[in-house]
């Protein structure tokens, strides 16, 4: 990677995003810039202040607003990074709707969507262009995201899909949501499962496009699951903690995953789980209460 180098986390907050701000800002030097992003001045500012603050902190720390679910906003701070920088080093995309078990699924889906997805498809395609040869482009989905969580019926809109067909699959998922026909063709209740599959599936489909010139440079792109996380997003689907990391001790295995020298290229395009991929045609589609017990 490039002595100096930039970072973008969204979603950063609180919560897991935070954390991986607050540990980068701890690895990298103070040659490095990690951007703290989110969609509110105050609370951006604020916690990029305090991440400064730290004892542990090397790197220089700035807040910047972004709203994930603007795209042209993402594509701006992308080309700006690449104008003054040349591109960016680490981008996280981090970014999550918080949802409740007792929320209307069907009133929330266009928000839970657009947040989950379309600002990762939105990412991805600013922010892979901008990647500097050795970068690492992350996106935090779950377990959930295997192929094998979805209804057979609904595989071939996912496996092996561009990201075109990949967004058509979710836009078709969220009118399904609408028309109340989503039981009928097959797409779980619950948002969870359908949006972590597609996230991972738009990494895959980004990472076979690009596969020869990335490993030839030591970059990676992948989506990762930090594993259960004690956040207030997810602590209403708990009914057991003992498992849950706290969001510092979920932040470092991913972290552990963006600073690896050299690039794993086992991991490129996959899902990756405390440093090894999951299958992706594993899983079974989880019933109600396990979504509840194991977010």
């Amino acid at each position: 990677m490039n002595t100096s180098r930039i970072a973008v986390v969204t979603g950063a907050n609180q919560g897991l995003g935070r954390a991986l701000v607050e540990g980068l800002a701890a690895r990298l030097t103070e040659h490095d810039l990690v951007l703290l992003t989110g969609r509110d001045q105050g609370r951006v500012t604020e916690a990029a202040r305090e991440v400064a603050l730290l004892p542990a902190t090397r790197a220089r720390v700035a807040g910047r607003v972004l709203d994930v679910t603007d795209s042209d906003a993402i594509a701006r701070l992308a080309a700006e990074l690449s104008e003054r920088h040349g591109g960016v080093d680490i981008v996280l995309s981090n970014a999550v709707a918080r949802l409740l078990p007792e929320d209307s699924q069907s009133e929330r889906a266009d928000e839970f969507i657009d947040v989950s997805n379309a600002a990762t498809h939105a990412v991805l395609r600013s922010f892979g262009p901008a990647l500097r040869p050795g970068g690492r482009l992350l996106v935090v989905a779950s377990s959930l995201g295997t192929l094998g969580r979805l209804d057979p019926r609904l595989h071939h809109l996912f496996d092996g899909a561009d990201l075109d067909g990949v967004e058509r699959a979710v836009e078709s998922w969220r009118a399904a949501v609408h028309d109340g026909t989503a039981a009928e063709a097959g797409w779980p209740r619950w948002l969870n499962v359908p949006s972590k599959v597609a996230q991972v599936a738009a990494v895959r489909a980004v990472a076979a496009a690009r596969r020869d010139k990335d490993l030839a440079a030591g970059t990676l792109v992948a989506a990762v699951c930090p594993g259960m996380v004690d956040t207030p997003t997810s602590r209403p689907w708990f009914t057991d903690y003992s498992q849950a990391q706290t969001p510092a001790e979920a932040a470092r295995a991913v972290l552990d995953v963006v600073l690896a020298e050299p690039v794993d290229p086992s991991l490129h395009g996959e899902l990756i789980r405390f440093g090894a991929p999951l299958d992706w045609h594993g899983g079974t589609p989880p019933v109600e209460q396990d979504l509840i017990l194991k977010p």
